[in-house]
């Protein structure tokens, strides 16, 4: 049984269920992520809801993994064609970053990779696993050691670059086997020049980097003309390397799509729309985003493809190429335009084959899969608030809530925060925070009344809309607080509620206070009201603490300096630099303040008074 409750410490509760009924039993690569938007860990999957449900059963999964699902907030996932992808996703991700769960880190030790060396005449190719700390080139990563020897081998036989080591190489005095049966040209022994091994090293190099069309070409050309000079053994041999390339192009290739290109795919539903960009950086897929525009009545995926298109990448560099899965509108002028942003020619393409069509269906995949997911947790944010209109017996499903919390250090730097809610969920662009004055250290019931002072006033100013529910984090007497401040500006048509935890601060124990009802309401502890009422609450926290934390560290760091006469901001600056912030300023003697840069020694005794005088 799938267990959506499991957070604890007063944190919002993950509803696990509703996402997990909605991710595909497809491989893929999947990205647990915490409140503020961080990826506590990356892992692959065979079947993505088998793995992703497995976090969230009743079972014990050891401390590691407990503490890190108590911290979820989120998940993404990205569907690959096969677990192979996954693996190489994974570890590119996990390289990037640096999630704080995954202990057992893969390095570039993980996968294998195919080595080109920097031997000024005959270089070498060969197999490579650990850290790049020899010179040359690295192609990869592979999927498996396997798939790099099979590589090589091909390699062998359409291109003779030499494989054994460089301790075996120098000490030839006759050819080896491999050149016996024609998988080498024995530069060891001086049997071809270096000109003529360049030349095959620059055809594998062509060939790793996805450009084996233009090493198809070269060997065509090369093949007519030792036929037109009657050399038909080298046309032979040419026209047998052709083939044996052709042969193996389809399947050959290190880690996806080559070069750098992005793979953009819209699907939409209703008004919804969902944009999925998959990322290729010199070879290997980077990972991707969802992006979900707004997008207005009887818009289709073309026209919202084409409008993310131009807000998305004018103003930044983009690729030089981008498949997308619509054709577009205006494509010649956002080419052009992209272009010249750019400072290099960039194509927008829709029709493709081959490994890029193959590419292009994985997008349109994850695309469908995240929008799926969406519309599902939208759906599940609407029933929270059709739970808590019961609940609390509203007239109506509030549409708008917001909710203020206090937050201070002993009365010091006290700040209030004013977090948004709707049916979509949180509407960052709407908070707001309060610096707090003028009111007694530690007043809660002062502070309070101040910010719901300030915000109301505005907003009876015309300036932002009024809730349909005001929340309090607190008991009656913050309730009480906004009760009189909302009489004394005459607002009128808002449902308050007060907000307090249990008598142990263990969440599912909270205390509703109502206005005009005796007692508090006590919810259960699986109520999807309560969670919502959790989340808001929680999230209104974290904003007031982030904001009081930021003032705190500021007065600490800047308020002593500040009131020296003739010490400005870059000096201030200057002396924090030099001693390591205002604790080691406090501590220095005259000399050594008069040693930093523009301090002269009248400054520097001013400064060094004002500290032993605060201490004395």
């Amino acid at each position: 049984m799938i267990d959506d409750n499991m957070n604890q410490g007063g944190q919002a509760a993950f509803d696990a269920r509703s996402l997990v009924s909605t991710l595909p039993e497809k491989p893929g690569v999947y990205r647990m992520l915490d409140e503020s938007g961080r990826v506590l860990y990356v892992g692959k999957a065979r079947r993505l809801r088998r793995r992703v449900a497995s976090y969230f059963v009743r079972t014990s999964k050891g401390p590691r993994i407990e503490s890190m699902v108590r911290q979820v907030r989120g998940i993404e996932f990205t569907v690959t064609h096969t677990e192979a992808e996954a693996l190489i996703l994974e570890n590119n991700l996990i390289k990037r970053h640096a999630p704080r769960y995954n202990v057992l880190l893969r390095d570039d030790k993980s996968y294998p990779y195919i080595h080109l060396s920097d031997h000024a005449d005959f270089p070498r190719l060969g197999f490579h696993r650990g850290n790049k700390r020899e010179g040359g080139r690295y192609f990869g990563p592979f999927p498996s050691a396997a798939a790099v020897r099979s590589t090589l081998n091909h390699l062998q036989k359409v291109f003779p670059v030499r494989q054994c080591e460089d301790s075996f190489f120098r000490n030839r005095s006759r050819p080896c086997l491999q050149y016996q049966i024609k998988r080498c040209t024995a530069p060891c022994v001086g049997y071809i020049s270096p000109e003529a091994y360049a030349r095959d090293v620059q055809h594998a190099v062509k060939f790793l980097d996805g450009r084996s069309g233009e090493v198809i070409d070269e060997l065509v050309r090369d093949m007519e003309s030792a036929a037109d000079n009657l050399d038909f053994e080298e046309a032979a041999r040419l026209r047998d390397r052709i083939a044996s390339l052709r042969q193996i192009l389809e399947r050959q290739y290190i880690s996806g799509e080559k070069g750098d290109l992005d793979v953009v795919a819209c699907v939409g539903e209703g008004q919804q729309a969902c944009v999925q960009v998959f990322y290729f950086r010199g070879g290997q897929n980077l990972g991707n985003r969802s992006y979900f525009p707004g997008v207005p009545e009887q818009t289709d995926e073309t026209e919202v493809l084409a409008a993310f298109l131009a807000r998305y990448y004018l103003g930044r560099r983009a690729p030089r190429e981008i498949l997308v899965n619509h054709s577009v509108a205006g494509r010649d002028i956002l080419e052009e335009a992209l272009s010249r942003e750019s400072g290099h020619s960039v194509h927008v393409r829709s029709r493709v084959r081959g490994e890029r069509r193959r590419w292009l269906d994985m997008a349109v995949t994850n695309a469908r899969a995240a929008l799926t997911a969406r519309l599902a947790s939208r759906a599940s944010q609407v029933q929270r608030f059709e739970a808590l209109q019961r609940v609390l017996d509203l007239d109506e499903v509030p549409t708008r809530i917001e909710c203020f919390d206090i937050s201070h250090t002993a009365g010091e730097a006290t700040v209030a925060s004013c977090v948004v809610f709707n049916q979509e969920g949180a509407v960052k662009s709407d908070y707001r925070r309060f610096n707090i004055r003028d009111v007694v250290p530690g007043d809660d019931y002062a502070a309070i009344r101040q910010a719901l002072t300030r915000r109301y006033t505005r907003v009876r100013q015309g300036e932002g809309v009024l809730p349909d529910l005001l929340m309090i984090d607190g008991g009656a007497g913050q309730l009480a607080q906004a009760v009189e401040v909302l009489e004394e500006l005459q607002v009128t048509g808002v449902t308050l509620l007060g907000i307090a935890k249990g008598p142990d601060r263990r969440p599912g124990e909270e205390k509703l206070f109502l206005p005009g009802r005796h007692g508090p309401v006590i919810l259960r502890a699986d109520s999807a009201a309560l969670h919502l009422l959790q989340q808001i609450r929680d999230e209104a926290h974290r904003f007031a603490i982030t904001g009081h934390r930021q003032r705190r560290d500021k007065a600490r760091r800047t308020s002593s300096l500040e009131e020296i006469p003739g010490l400005g901001p870059k000096r201030r600056q200057l002396l924090l630099r030099q001693f390591g912030g205002l604790q080691g300023v406090s501590r220095a003697g005259v000399e050594d303040l008069q040693s930093v840069r523009g301090i002269s020694r009248e400054l520097a005794q001013r400064i060094y008074d004002t500290f032993h005088q605060e201490s004395a």
